[in-house]
This record gives C-alpha cells, sequence and structure tokens, in this order.
C-alpha cells in the first residue's frame, strides 16, 4: 500500500479521518493526498458563507492551504510526499475518480461529515464512494482513537465474494503485526449454508496460516449480519472490520440498507469495505 487518498468536507469527521490516515502512512511508508471536492454554489465552509461558485472554490483552497499547513509538518516519511487538491463538482463521483487518477491504495473517510446526520435512508457520500469506488476504502466515526490496527475482524458469509478480500487483510495483519480475528457468519442453518461457511472459513484458515498471521477463528448465527459482526469486534476489542459492499441481503432488513451500509452507519470501530471484483489471481483464496 503505497498511496493514500483522504477526502475532507473540513469537518471535525473528517479531519479525525486524516489523523488516522497519517498514522497508516506512517506505518506503511505512504505518499498521502489531502482532497476536497466543492459541490455548488450553496456550499458553506464553517465561518464562510461564500456568494458564488468562484468564491466557492477559493474559500475552499485557502482552508485546504490552511489545513495542510497544520498537519505538513506531522507527515514524516522520507522519500515520499505529501500534498492537497482542491476540485469542483459531484462529491462522491470526484472522489472516486481522484482515486482512480492517483492510484491511491486506499481512500480515508469520515462516516458522517458536516450534516452529522446518519442518514439510513438517502446514504451518505461516504455509502456512495464505498459501493462505486474500485479501490478499498477507510470509513473512521469520529473518537475512534488513533493508532495502527492491532486486531483486525474478518467476517466470512455464504457469498462467493466474501474471500476477495483475505489477501488485503493478510497484508494489512503483516504490515501492521496484528492478529486476525476470523468470524464465519451466516443468518440460516439451512445445511447447505453451514457448509459452505465452514468450508470458506477453512480455507481463510489455511491460507493464514500459510503465511504466518497470528489469527483465531469462530462461526456465529443471527439474524442481522452487521450486528453480530459489530458486536464481535468489541467483543475482540477490534481496531479494525474489513468487509466486501455486497453481502447477503434479508428483504425485510432491505429499509435499513445493504449490510455495507448499515456497517458503515453503525459501526463505531473503522471498516474497510472493498468492492467485488471478477479475479482471476491465481493465488486468491
Amino acid at each position: 500500500m503505497t498511496k493514500i487518498l483522504v477526502a475532507t468536507d473540513f469537518s471535525a469527521d473528517s479531519i479525525n479521518a486524516l489523523e488516522h490516515a497519517l498514522v497508516w502512512a506512517h506505518k506503511l511508508q505512504a505518499n498521502l493526498r489531502l482532497y476536497h471536492v466543492v459541490k455548488s454554489s450553496k456550499f458553506d465552509l464553517p465561518g464562510f458563507n461564500p456568494g458564488n461558485q468562484d468564491q466557492a472554490l477559493e474559500v475552499a483552497k485557502e482552508a485546504m492551504k490552511v489545513l495542510f499547513q497544520e498537519y505538513v509538518n506531522s507527515y514524516q516519511v522520507p522519500d515520499k510526499i505529501f500534498d492537497y487538491k482542491v476540485e469542483e463538482g459531484k462529491v462522491y463521483h470526484q472522489i472516486v475518480q481522484e482515486a482512480i487518477g492517483f492510484d491511491a491504495s486506499v481512500v480515508v473517510m469520515g462516516t458522517h461529515g458536516t450534516s452529522g446526520f446518519e442518514e439510513y435512508f438517502a446514504g451518505s457520500n461516504s455509502f456512495r464512494v464505498v459501493s462505486r469506488a474500485s479501490k478499498p476504502v477507510l470509513t473512521i466515526r469520529l473518537g475512534f482513537p488513533k493508532g495502527a490496527p492491532k486486531t483486525i475482524v474478518l467476517p466470512i458469509d455464504v457469498t462467493t465474494q466474501t474471500r476477495q478480500k483475505v489477501p488485503l487483510v493478510a497484508e494489512l495483519a503483516h504490515l501492521f503485526e496484528a492478529k486476525v480475528h476470523i468470524m464465519g457468519v451466516r443468518e440460516t442453518d439451512t445445511p447447505e449454508v453451514i457448509y459452505k461457511v465452514n468450508q470458506y472459513v477453512d480455507q481463510v484458515v489455511e491460507y493464514l496460516e500459510a503465511r504466518s498471521i497470528e489469527h483465531d477463528w469462530e462461526v456465529r448465527k443471527g439474524g442481522n449480519i452487521t450486528k453480530i459482526t459489530i458486536e464481535f469486534a468489541k467483543e475482540k476489542d477490534a481496531d479494525l472490520i474489513c468487509i466486501m459492499t455486497e453481502q447477503t441481503e434479508r428483504p425485510e432488513n432491505l429499509w435499513l440498507g445493504t449490510y455495507a451500509q448499515q456497517m458503515i452507519n453503525q459501526s463505531p470501530i473503522p471498516v474497510l469495505s472493498l468492492q467485488p471484483q471478477n479475479l482471476t489471481d491465481p493465488n486468491r483464496v
């Protein structure tokens, strides 16, 4: 992981995300880019009330300069670069495109930003980025202690895509010297589901063992995957939960949104989300 993109809207939530990203950048020896999108002429920065889009862009650039100068001395990674960029457009679209253009290894965002509103129905920009980005996205709720993750929760469900996150988790566990807690999770006692989840867990255990990564595992059943994953993570005092953005859904839970959206909105623990891919990598789990 060599490049980290931090999306900021100058809220306390996004500044907290920047401070977490600085920890990751130092541990991973990564380049770091701070990025802001001016979304419309009605966009307001704290303490400012620009009258048009040009003024909004200039105010945002000045605010970004101030924020960058406040944190530039905190970035001490030899031979790497910390910079910033301000653009106009649709927030989530621009972030997704910047992640591609910057070739980010991970995008880091706060979960709620300036609104502070838990958007279960409409969906926040954080979730829109998560659901569209081809890059991993780390979402962090304000108040979670800053530090390198030492305990990673890896939920494994019945979907075929669930194992695609394992190589990245293994890489992070190696880089951060973290322990991985594998949690097989299922919603039913259907023999086919039990067999498949257990089989997938066995494969993940074998993969981590082959790489000498500290881990343990167990399987849990519950009616809401989000709830039992968060409960499990709290029990393990986890610093990070890693999920895929497409997971099993129950029709009665659709009003709350997808599993990934529930996790991003509800988890007090940072969540690393990956989009499922059509992978042909022979080293995949």
